[in-house]
């Protein structure tokens, strides 16, 4: 639970989220516990989930009764072009968008998603233990986390560093795991508001593994209710 924050949100006007797990490239055994972990989290959070893998309700009036939505490791060219216009037309008006790991290996030619995301996957080596160090431990999605976070994942390197206009919450401590192939620092999670709405994004979330780990659904219910503007932290505006 996340206190005040969790509290007030449930007291709030009912609202929505969609969760995207589409996938034209590999497929994420884990999708199907994230898709259960987001519908609890929805539970506690007070908020309602829909998920889907049907492009066609990226319309603008598929899309209007959602705050927010998810995409929850996605892969390869998802949605046509009409429906990427929908899509930056929510985030134009102020929806949110949260991303989980394979989000990032989504729509490589799409320029607005690459702006929304971040940064675009380049590779990864295996899944190992890593200590992640939190940067920013006053956002919603990590104020409950230490310094260090410790935990195993399948451990992303990004074509790029994140764009400018983002602002990194937490960076992996390259000496703690083998196989990374970015220069120093190494974002793993940020934030921005960018494009109109807010944007959020965590490296996290390959294993069925990680969607039963207190902190990171922790640190997903925030970055949810961070972009859906459910926070009392107006500060990371």
């Amino acid at each position: 639970m996340i206190g005040a924050v969790l509290a007030l949100s449930a007291l709030q006007t009912p609202w929505s989220v969609l969760v995207f797990s589409r996938t034209t490239g590999f497929r994420h055994d884990s999708i199907p516990a994230g898709v259960a972990a987001i519908q609890e989290l929805g539970k506690e959070g007070g908020f309602s989930v829909v998920a889907s893998e049907d492009p066609s309700i990226f319309t603008d009036s598929g899309l209007k009764s959602y705050r927010a939505i998810v995409f929850l490791n996605t892969t390869g060219d998802i949605l046509n072009d009409d429906q990427q216009a929908a899509m930056e037309r929510f985030v134009a008006k102020g929806g949110g968008f949260a991303g989980v790991h394979s989000a990032a290996d989504t729509e490589y030619q799409w320029s607005f998603y690459g702006k929304l995301v971040g940064a675009y996957f380049k590779s990864h080596p295996h899944i190992q233990p890593a200590d992640v160090l939190v940067k920013d431990r006053k956002h919603l999605s990590t104020q409950h986390l230490e310094a260090v976070w410790k935990r195993t994942d399948e451990w992303y390197c990004y074509q790029s560093h994140p764009a400018a206009h983002v602002k990194v919450l937490c960076e992996l401590d390259q000496k703690s795991y083998q196989g990374s192939t970015m220069p120093d620092p190494h974002p793993i999670a940020w934030h921005h508001d960018s494009l109109g709405g807010r944007a959020w994004y965590t490296g996290g979330g390959h294993t069925k593994e990680s969607y039963a780990e207190p902190a990171f659904r922790r640190h997903l219910l925030g970055g949810i209710l961070y972009v859906a503007k459910r926070d009392l932290e107006h500060s990371h505006n």
